[in-house]
């Protein structure tokens, strides 16, 4: 095995060892079981008495969703107006200007809605301020809206029947105290110390090899950094996210960097099961997650390394890989990997520009986000996987001629709909959005409403469609990352993908919650002969098939026109 397929092996199973006990420590805090951090407890209590929270209150599902819903409101109208008027406010040392109404509105949505998609250069688009008090927030605020979330699901099925799922600002602050801020500050600190700026100076002036004057932009970076991955935000404090030296200095921090972002969703998923008292599904679900990981990583580990088959063609050597777009200290198979995990989780961050990926690598990029399922954002993978566990019911028990159940409980007309609408929701967002962008591109000529579509692809034919296809999957994904050569900052990407982002982030939380308040409120029905188990290999195979087959009829007219396209251009079939 060579060095750089060691790093990756090396890096999954650091993260893997964290994740083990950081899931059972998990099931334990939502469950209000004893745990070392209940040292906090005073300051939480502090939080709920200033907010006037009584967490006694059991909430159902729909006064959880209320919450919920109430409060992210609250932080995209706060969060609008001040990268508006950021130019006007304290804490800018270098006079960065403030936002567009448009470019505002997208930039807020789309981290209430922790993906992250930046149509701004980090550094130059906004100021201490909004970087620390709207955009850091955000990222703590959003992920934990989405761990409450996830835990509304795991009171539906710990007890045999209940309407009363807890307490959503309880878990909610608990999510913060217990878990991101503690693990936040030692991220930060390990950045801090290896060369990552942390402080509120403003741009540092120095003198290169060659003689030129060149303006860095520096300021509380760390901070940021740390909760970006954390909490699967995904923002940059600079342009080029974690391909920044200053983001991501060296392998040691990139190694740091890809285990922040994947322990707390595959923690979540290993606390689901010690929560509800099943861990043999708990596990069953991490295992088909962690197969339709390395069912994407490998081919793009594949693809990166063989490098450029156009070079190949005409004689020249690759022996490193595709090196184009990637920072020489990561290298293509850290790359790749990257690439793979920041897509799969919704973190969107990047340490190499996804633009210049091999064909194959897009493709599997791609797809990892339209599934949106193996391990997903903080607590919303879960959701979303619980969507595809709902349909593999069901269809299961069709199969054998049953009512399906799960886990005790009766899965009837009202979910199913629910669960079906969810499942097309996806789909129609990503087709008909990037439908909208092509015709928009293709037909409108020079009309000023938009936006000199001309303007918007640096490459054209099938690149240039894949550019705009990644876009809009990315929006609906909660991903946030990108194919650069797309120029989106204009009115028309603005609201078309902070709508989606919309849609995308809130929808998918509302219909698996529904379901489970709704299974968790049915009369409990014992395990028979005759029922399904949910946590056998047969199960667990039925569940990664329903995964491939609607995806794979969703998705491939569309990955066929762009990156498969490219692919096969690119080797001259």
């Amino acid at each position: 095995m060579n060095t750089e397929l060691f790093g990756i092996v090396a890096t999954f199973l650091l993260t893997l060892i964290i994740a083990i006990p950081l899931g059972k420590y998990l099931s334990k805090v939502f469950a209000g079981e004893k745990v070392w951090t209940d040292f906090l407890i005073p300051l939480e209590k502090g939080i709920y008495k200033l907010s006037g929270i009584n967490i006694k209150e059991q909430m159902t599902w729909k006064q959880h969703l209320k919450a919920l819903l109430t409060i992210n409101l609250i932080w995209l109208v706060y969060g609008f107006f001040v990268l508006l008027f950021q130019d006007k406010l304290p804490l800018n040392p270098d006079g960065n200007p403030g936002m567009t109404p448009d470019l505002a509105f997208n930039t807020i949505i789309s981290f209430v809605a922790n993906c992250n998609l930046q149509h701004y250069s980090g550094e130059t688009g906004v100021s201490y301020l909004s970087q620390q008090f709207v955009l850091m927030f955000l990222q703590f605020v959003s992920a934990a809206t989405g761990i409450a979330a996830a835990v509304v699901l795991f009171k539906a099925f710990r007890d045999k029947t209940t309407a009363a799922l807890g307490n959503f600002f309880e878990f909610f602050v608990r999510a913060i105290t217990r878990l991101l801020l503690p693990l936040a500050l030692v991220v930060a600190l390990i950045l801090s110390f290896n060369g990552t700026p942390s402080s509120y100076q403003g741009k540092d002036q120095f003198v290169t090899m060659q003689g030129d004057t060149v303006n860095v932009s520096r300021g509380p970076a760390a901070q940021m950094i740390a909760i970006k991955h954390l909490g699967t935000n995904g923002g940059g404090y600079f342009g080029v996210n974690s391909a920044h030296p200053f983001e991501n200095p060296s392998y040691f921090t990139n190694m740091v960097e890809l285990v922040a972002q994947v322990i707390i969703p595959m923690a979540m998923v290993i606390a689901f099961g010690y929560f509800i008292r099943r861990k043999k599904l708990g596990w069953t679900i991490f295992g088909i997650m962690t197969i339709g990981m390395f069912m994407l990583l490998i081919p793009s580990l594949t693809s990166e390394l063989s490098g450029n088959p156009a070079l190949a063609k005409i004689g020249i050597s690759q022996t490193t890989g595709a090196m184009e777009g990637k920072e020489v200290r990561f290298g293509p198979a850290a790359s790749a990997y990257w690439s793979t995990v920041t897509t799969i989780i919704s973190t969107g961050s990047v340490n190499s520009m996804h633009d210049s990926s091999m064909p194959l690598t897009g493709l599997w990029q791609l797809l990892a986000m339209m599934i949106n399922a193996f391990y997903g954002g903080c607590g919303v993978g879960l959701l979303n996987y619980f969507i595809y566990l709902v349909i593999a019911v069901f269809i299961s028990g069709l199969m054998v001629g049953r009512t399906p159940e799960f886990l005790g409980h009766k899965v009837e007309a009202r979910e199913i709909k629910i669960a079906a609408i969810i499942t097309l929701l996806s789909p129609f967002l990503i087709l008909a959005g990037t439908a909208i962008a092509s015709f928009v591109f293709t037909n409108s000529g020079d009309a000023a409403w938009a936006v000199q579509p001309k303007n918007w692809l640096n490459n054209p034919g099938f690149h240039g469609f894949s550019e705009m296809l990644y876009e809009i999957t990315s929006s609906n994904a909660n991903n946030g990352s990108g194919f650069e050569g797309l120029g989106d900052n204009n009115t028309f990407w603005n609201i078309l993908t902070g709508v989606i982002i919309f849609l995308g982030r809130f929808l998918p939380i509302i219909g698996p919650v529904a379901i489970a308040g709704l299974l968790g409120a049915k009369k409990f029905i014992p395990e028979s002969a005759g029922t399904l188990k949910t946590d056998t290999k047969t199960f667990a195979l039925m569940t990664f098939a329903v995964i491939m087959v609607l995806n794979a009829l969703s998705y491939f007219p569309a990955l066929a026109l762009g990156p498969l396209a490219e692919y096969f251009t690119l080797v001259g079939r």
